[in-house]
């Protein structure tokens, strides 16, 4: 099942007929989406028990970009492989090595290599 975040339309026909006073499940079925979800989005979004599109759309999109994948670089490993590549040792070596020094973080030669 895919999952598809609410667009500034969808938010402006939540907004108008969440003013008007329709529940949740009406507009979840006007909407095509499911009821738990226009509640989330009401709940996460409301200010003052209004709801507010435009502001419900600037504030879904700084959530998303607060939200990033940090990944395997750290510093700390990042001086490592440098470290072993000045020692002239290769990809392969490296990756080797770190499944010994680092046993829960698997780093692969091409990511070295790359």
């Amino acid at each position: 099942m895919s999952y598809s975040h609410f667009n500034m339309f969808e938010r402006g026909k939540l907004e108008l007929l969440h003013s008007q006073g329709w529940s949740t499940r009406v507009i979840a079925r006007e909407l095509g989406r499911h009821h738990s979800s226009v509640a989330r989005e009401l709940k996460r979004n409301h200010i003052s028990n209004e709801y507010k599109a435009n502001a419900a759309h600037i504030a879904s999109e700084e959530r998303r970009n607060l939200v990033r994948y940090l990944g395997k670089h750290t510093p700390e490993r990042i001086d490592y492989i440098t470290e072993k590549l000045e020692a002239t040792w290769s990809p392969e070596q490296i990756a080797g090595r770190m499944k010994q020094d680092y046993p829960d973080i698997r780093i692969s030669f091409k990511t070295i290599y790359r």
